[in-house]
């Protein structure tokens, strides 16, 4: 049996959250809740996340605060900002993706939810096989035809 998404819920509202960890739960996510920036930065820290969802208009720190203080600590794990599409003028800005909060179904969020957190970016099983191909395709021949490498430390 693979296990359950860990999804970070963060929202001000408490019955909000309470409605959104319980869509989330009954379809099969492990849901972390959090009613502030800070308590999520800790969630985020302390446990394997595989996605956020984050209220844009929150007190002391707005989703986009926290989704950018969240991307710093691992810039891999998609976020998604639930909030007035108007009031945020279109602009998703560190997120991955936007949601109307009031105008976006149980069963557009779940698809949302589902389509995020299957394609969880970031480091592969495969990546240090992927660096040992990078380094042999980076060996050249000098002025003189001996067999010379460069190795590039940029992007690491």
């Amino acid at each position: 049996m693979r296990p359950k998404k860990i999804i970070l819920c963060v929202d001000d509202n408490e019955q909000d959250l309470s409605v959104l960890k319980f869509m989330l739960v009954t379809n099969g996510y492990r849901v972390l809740a959090a009613t502030n920036g800070q308590d999520a930065i800790a969630l985020f820290a302390d446990n394997q996340i595989d996605l956020v969802l984050t209220d844009h208009a929150m007190p002391q720190m707005s989703g986009d605060q926290l989704v950018l203080k969240l991307k710093q600590i691992a810039s891999h794990v998609p976020m998604v900002i639930l909030g007035d599409p108007q009031k945020m003028n279109g602009q998703i800005h560190g997120a991955d993706a936007l949601l109307a909060k009031k105008n976006c179904s149980p069963q557009e969020l779940l698809e949302r939810v589902k389509i995020m957190s299957a394609r969880k970016r970031g480091p592969r099983k495969g990546g240090s096989r992927l660096a040992s191909a990078e380094l042999a395709v980076a060996s050249s021949v000098d002025g003189e035809g001996r067999n010379v490498k460069r190795v590039s430390s940029e992007g690491r």
